[in-house]
């Protein structure tokens, strides 16, 4: 049955099977790795060629652990045929499947925080606080003119249309294309109207897309959670900007001219947010910052007790001084999504539980932490390969075995 030529909603009933007709080899770790029986490699694989599907979450800059999470599949043998991501689970997933991981992987793990701040591309007069072409850009030009149902896997990179209030499920057409309304999160990256459709990221309604990778009838269905429980002992440590030689007079000067702009154009508060300095608690999260706050607020008061009614009742309640914690809107924003991603991926979970489960924690690095792509790699690495090796050891079913 022929396919929409742009994008398919879930619930229409025709979703493609998700087959593999073929798998060609590319440059660096991709979709045709993961095929099981390479004969230079005579090492024993616990995979053995099973079969996966794949789930990758949505979660800003932690989708980095989707990277890691995959290099651990493909090195003991598992064979991904299908993918199933929302926004950076969409992009990681779609530069794997297109055989570019080796090329993106080098790209983001060589960029500071400055080079990430260049990239942005700010703007002050549209719906997003981000345009978002630079660093579409670098990706449209790694992946090509590929579409996606040359893959050799089968892939679905989920949005939302904002006037339809509903999923779309990309699963042919430009992958660029794909990928860029799956990213596009409310009031930062700038929506993708597409053949009638405002397109933005699709965690708002599903942030672990599970379902896109039941037709696939893989062996088994693998999904990467970046939405998991925190985790203190496994944080990425902030990095903060340090005035240091000559790159740290660019960065004054690319921020100043910033800030001139945001004076007159548009709310300072989330490009303050990618900029904070070192300064008394920097190394905390807004979290971190907001706890401590309403701790220091709930301590024993004195003075007669103040009843229902009385004219000073209204007054008698506990404040915060927002301005001393140094935190915007961007980051009450940046709460409330993670907040609802975080209660959607545990309805997704319990419809539709996954074969294997990996928890990333959600404190384990900060959604517009771009510049961390090394140790949040590693930690998917070290996640997957441990969820791995419960599954590996059990040898059965029994349900989501979560790490």
């Amino acid at each position: 049955m022929n396919r929409p030529s742009d994008t398919t909603s879930p619930d229409d009933d025709s979703k493609p099977a998700g087959g593999v007709s073929q798998v060609v080899t590319s440059s660096g770790i991709s979709a045709a790795q993961s095929s099981a029986g390479k004969e230079a490699d005579v090492s024993p694989k616990p995979g053995k060629g099973k079969t996966v599907a794949l789930a990758l979450g949505s979660g800003g800059a932690r989708g980095y652990a989707h990277i890691g999470a995959i290099e651990i599949l493909v090195e003991r043998g598992y064979n991904i045929i299908a993918i199933s991501g929302c926004s950076m689970g969409a992009l990681i997933g779609g530069v794997f499947a297109a055989g570019k991981m080796k090329d993106y992987k080098d790209w983001v793990t060589g960029l500071g925080q400055f080079d990430v701040l260049k990239l942005l591309d700010v703007t002050f007069n549209s719906v997003g606080a981000i345009r978002g072409e630079k660093i579409f850009s670098v990706v449209r030009e790694m992946i090509g003119d590929t579409r996606i149902e040359d893959l050799p896997l089968a892939y679905t990179a989920v949005a939302t249309d904002l006037l339809a209030h509903k999923e779309i499920w990309f699963q042919e057409g430009p992958l660029d294309q794909a990928i860029r309304a799956s990213v596009a999160i409310p009031s930062v990256v700038t929506p993708l109207v597409l053949n009638g459709r405002v397109l933005v990221d699709g965690a708002l309604l599903n942030p672990l897309p599970i379902i896109p990778t039941i037709s696939s009838h893989a062996d088994m269905v693998v999904a990467v959670n970046l939405s998991g429980e925190d985790d203190r002992g496994r944080r990425v440590p902030d990095a903060v900007f340090e005035n240091t030689g000559e790159g740290g007079t660019d960065m004054d000067e690319w921020v100043d001219k910033i800030r001139d702009k945001a004076s007159r154009w548009f709310d300072w508060d989330a490009i303050k947010t990618f900029t904070a300095r070192k300064e008394a608690g920097a190394g905390e999260s807004p979290v971190d910052k907001i706890s401590k706050a309403v701790a220091n607020n709930v301590s024993p008061k004195t003075g007669p007790a103040i009843k229902p009614g009385d004219p000073k009742h209204k007054d008698d309640h506990e404040t915060i001084d927002w301005d001393k914690l140094g935190i915007g809107k961007f980051d009450v924003m940046n709460l409330t999504i993670e907040t609802m991603q975080s209660a959607l991926v545990q309805y997704k979970i319990a419809g539709y539980p996954p074969d294997l489960l990996v928890n990333i924690p959600k404190n384990a690095g900060r959604s517009y932490d771009y510049h961390k792509a090394p140790e949040l790699i590693q930690l998917g690495r070290e996640r997957m390969a441990a969820a791995l090796d419960r599954y590996e050891d059990n040898l059965n079913s029994s349900g989501p075995l979560a790490l």
